[in-house]
């Protein structure tokens, strides 16, 4: 009898821990005017804390339509990992006012800063680690300090201007070529006079100082600076930041953990067919990969 008591408490406790009661508080941080509304969720103190430093865009907290960071939210959660992300400031309509002048690449490092310390000294985590997605890994290259662990996700290896110029010429060899002598231009001369038509949403005017603000930073110098715990992680179904800037920051940066996840592709989706790809990026019903969360895990809750 007592052996079968034993057991039930066994089950009992193992229902409690597998329902464990998530925390939700909803913040809102200031940088100056900026305001940077943001969700926090976690299911016990002194547990590690991820920090989320979007990709590139009016990125909110949850991930626009595909919901990628929502579903990568819930997924730590379940493992005992708290989980903070934000609204980026071209996201919240509230700072439009303060963003006419235009936004400068260290505008998205100065708000990166702000989250840090406002959670730095936040006894209820036991670290904090930085995990930057795709434009976001190079943001959080830069704002290491206060930090315990860094995660890179399809980050790139090279100048936003080479990327850019690759993205282009698979779509068509004429817009690489333009972009090609439109960044030669905007280096040697801080603008570009006249603009091709064709890609005026990407160098219109409004847009020639934020490039060549990302442009000076160059992410395998920036990584070789790196002296906390480093992941470095891209999916093999990434169809913008393919898997060999992933290696370019590894050589850079012997020391890290890199892991290549096959199947994932850019947003970070399981994708089992070539066809799903480009739909998963306007479908939230397609699953986050579970061997980026398992990595992701083991490696924040891995004694250095």
């Amino acid at each position: 009898m007592m052996r079968s008591l034993s057991f039930l408490v066994f089950i009992l406790m193992g229902i409690t821990i597998g329902f464990a009661q998530i925390t939700t508080e909803e913040i809102t941080i200031q940088n100056q005017a900026i305001q940077l509304p943001g969700t926090l969720t976690y299911s016990s103190e002194k547990s590690p804390l991820i920090i989320w430093v979007h990709g590139s865009g009016g990125v909110d907290r949850e991930g626009n339509q595909p919901q990628y960071i929502k579903q990568f939210r819930n997924a730590v959660n379940k493992k005992n990992i708290a989980f903070f992300s934000y609204d980026k400031r071209t996201a919240n309509s509230q700072n439009s006012a303060f963003l006419k002048d235009g936004v400068f690449f260290n505008d998205f490092i100065f708000d990166v800063e702000e989250v840090v310390s406002h959670f730095k000294n936040d006894n209820r985590f036991s670290s904090i680690t930085l995990t930057g997605h795709s434009q976001g890994s190079l943001i959080a290259m830069m704002a290491l300090k206060n930090v315990d662990k860094y995660i890179s996700i399809a980050g790139a290896g090279e100048t936003i201007d080479k990327i850019l110029i690759k993205q282009l010429n698979a779509q068509s060899p004429e817009y690489g070529k333009i972009a090609k002598a439109h960044f030669k231009e905007l280096k040697e001369t801080g603008g570009i006079r006249e603009v091709n038509p064709n890609l005026m949403a990407i160098f219109a005017k409004p847009n020639q100082e934020f490039w060549s603000s990302w442009l000076a930073i160059d992410p395998v110098t920036e990584i070789k600076k790196v002296t906390i715990p480093t992941l470095i992680l891209n999916g093999d179904k990434d169809i913008q930041v393919g898997i060999e800037n992933a290696s370019k920051l590894k050589a850079a940066k012997p020391n890290a953990s890199f892991v290549i996840i096959k199947n994932m592709n850019h947003i970070l989706k399981g994708i089992q067919k070539e066809e799903d790809n480009i739909k998963s990026y306007s479908a939230p019903e397609f699953p986050i990969s579970k061997k980026l969360i398992e990595t992701i895990v083991s490696f924040i809750k891995k004694t250095p």
